[in-house]
């Protein structure tokens, strides 16, 4: 089981790909063949089956062997938080959320770990936008273990979604010192603080927000959720018409040696993103066909199936929106905008994908797309009544406009 954990915790992190990783994937190979040579437990097999499964990218196999494990053992934390990471890359919100709901009536409040279990749910809960309801569990679970920065996340997420930003803003500062020393999550939770920064059009403050603590953060762990939030930081932010100066070209020394990586495609749009910016189209073109060559033959692997049909249209439309034909851009995004949520991450995360196409049509030639921009901030206002960031958006396209 050790080897299972050090090698899961590699794995479920995504900074590397076994194709490409030799240490990687023989660590898996040498769990695997551990496995077969000793007299071991049928939950130790699934654990090692689970893992193995994972490292092919056969994301939801690997999820039904934790589920599996679950089944006879609710409070084995490693299966249901490494499942719950599977969805999330897989943007299976109920599932996310339904998986902590089935063990919750097992876990008793003297057991280790039971106030993390809030957490989880929590954060399934506002996937499946029962935001209420996920304040409270996280709530409960911060009365327990103020620390917990995957609570706090929610919290955060909770705000975000509700465009409630000066709540977001009191929470965050009110919490700093129990979560800063979350080590990953920490800079994620940063990376929410700055949202509310970007929502309210105070833009300073959030780049003083990632100078000091995401890109900080990001270039000393390596962590992905570190450097796709830095990508996605950048980009948010240049689409607003803030200059970030030469950010793109030092993002661009951490994300460059991962072009050929593929493990998930919410990374690979990131990626891109710093590669663009950074006005490096030999990366981006090179991303751009490693996806497309692993989309002819995806094998098993969940990520490279959605390549063809998902992945490689996102990336042509991003690219085409950074050359300013917002055109194309708009013809390619559009018809993906409900299939997006496959490609893994947040509701929060993925906004910027709806951000991008607003901004598209918005700035197109087409007038039909022009139109469909103003009818898109119609329906965002609907789920966030008083974003700034809709009425900004809706008083330029006016502007461009009339």
């Amino acid at each position: 089981m050790g080897h299972v954990i050090s090698t899961g915790l590699e794995l479920v992190s995504t900074t590397s790909s076994t194709r490409l990783n030799e240490r990687l994937a023989s660590a898996v190979r040498q769990t695997v063949e551990l496995a077969n040579s000793q007299d071991i437990s049928p939950r130790e097999k699934l654990h090692v089956k689970a893992m193995e499964l994972f490292s092919r990218g056969h994301f939801p196999k690997a999820c039904d062997a934790w589920e599996d494990i679950l089944v006879d053992h609710p409070t084995d934390m490693l299966a249901l938080k490494f499942a719950h990471d599977a969805y999330f890359y897989m943007g299976a919100q109920t599932q996310m959320r339904d998986s902590v709901a089935r063990v919750l009536p097992h876990w008793k409040p003297h057991m280790p770990l039971f106030s993390y279990l809030k957490g989880l749910y929590s954060f399934g809960l506002l996937e499946t936008r029962l935001y209420d309801q996920a304040e409270k569990v996280a709530m409960e679970g911060l009365a327990l273990t103020p620390d917990d920065a995957w609570a706090v996340h929610s919290v955060a997420h909770v705000y975000e979604m509700k465009a409630e930003m000066d709540k977001g803003l009191k929470f965050m500062e009110s919490r700093e010192k129990d979560w800063q020393v979350s080590d990953v999550l920490a800079s994620h939770n940063y990376w929410h603080w700055a949202l509310y920064f970007i929502e309210k059009g105070q833009y300073e403050a959030a780049l003083q927000i990632y100078d000091s603590q995401v890109f900080r953060r990001c270039k000393a762990t390596g962590s992905m959720l570190d450097t796709v939030d830095a990508c996605s930081m950048l980009w948010r932010l240049e689409m607003e018409g803030v200059c970030v100066k030469d950010r793109w070209r030092e993002l661009l020394q951490v994300t460059q040696p991962h072009t050929d990586d593929h493990v998930t495609l919410f990374n690979d749009m990131h990626f891109l993103m710093a590669s663009l910016g950074a006005k490096e189209s030999g990366t981006s073109q090179r991303l751009l066909e490693g996806l497309q060559e692993l989309a002819k033959d995806p094998g098993d692997n969940q990520q490279h199936q959605l390549a063809g049909t998902i992945g490689v249209p996102m990336c042509q439309a991003i690219m085409e929106y950074d050359q300013g034909n917002y055109n194309r851009a708009v013809e390619l995004l559009y018809p993906l905008r409900y299939r997006v949520v496959d490609i893994g991450g947040s509701d929060a995360q993925r906004d910027i994908f709806n951000q991008l196409l607003i901004h598209a049509a918005i700035k197109s030639e087409n007038k039909r797309h022009q139109k469909l921009g103003r009818c898109l901030l119609v329906e965002r206002d609907a789920m966030r009544p008083s974003s700034p960031l809709t009425e900004r958006l809706m008083q330029r396209a006016l502007a461009l406009h009339n």
